[in-house]
């Protein structure tokens, strides 16, 4: 077990108490440190916490997911929100536990995630040649790689896992902006609209299309109805 943790009284509790379990544990104080040590290293999991100096957490875990490192990793951290967990996940986490945390429960958790093993890398999803890597966030189209705001890829993300299905815009409001968000009443088309100057002008055919009356939904585009249907 690799645990990547700053703090030092906390980090000899957890391994001497995964000790006591009889696990053999490496411990690394910096994020640089415990992002080599998870590179160059075999562990069955991952216990790594958010704030660390040199590199945090999340920069980590994304690190490891893009070289297709998919060690179970649990992430730790003392803030609270949904919002922080749901960004460990995004980035790549297995699990999330939020300090402070009962040592019975952090074990069970990595007896979770041994016994699940490392998970296959997440499906890449794709619409014709424009693919996004969930683990890398990285969008590209035509193999040409496509810079998109936080908002953007999370508008083209909805899309992509509707799997062709049209996507209300009250629909993309919810998932992207959130129920209690109060955006401005077309802010939905003007994404669609940054969108399609990023991954449809540049290209051909287009893959953006609208179905009038109820919102978008993405063509692959080497069919002939992403043309016809394009607006």
């Amino acid at each position: 077990m690799l645990v990547v943790e700053d703090e030092e009284r906390l980090s000899r509790i957890v391994e001497e108490g995964l000790a006591a379990d009889g696990i053999d544990v490496d411990i690394e104080h910096d994020g640089r440190a415990g992002l080599w040590r998870a590179i160059e290293g075999r562990y069955d999991a991952i216990v790594l916490d958010v704030m660390l100096p040199g590199r945090n957490g999340y920069e980590i875990c994304r690190e490891l997911r893009t070289a297709e490192i998919w060690t179970p990793i649990l992430m730790l951290t003392a803030k609270d929100g949904e919002f922080d967990e749901a960004e460990a996940l995004d980035t790549g986490a297995d699990d999330f536990l939020r300090k402070p945390f009962s040592f019975v429960v952090l074990s069970a958790r990595l007896r979770a995630l041994v016994r699940r093993g490392s998970p296959a890398g997440p499906t890449v999803l794709s619409c014709g040649s424009l693919r996004l890597d969930p683990a890398t966030s990285i969008v590209t189209r035509d193999d040409v790689e496509i810079e998109l705001t936080r908002r953007e890829y999370a508008v083209l993300e909805t899309l992509l896992r509707a799997g062709g299905a049209a996507v209300s815009r009250q629909d993309i409001l919810d998932t992207v902006w959130g129920m209690d968000d109060e955006p401005a009443s077309n802010v939905v088309e003007v994404y669609v609209r940054y969108l399609r100057q990023k991954i449809d002008e540049p290209f051909d055919p287009p893959i953006i299309t609208t179905v009038r009356g109820v919102g978008y939904r993405l063509v692959a585009d080497d069919t002939a109805v992403a043309r016809s249907e394009s607006a």
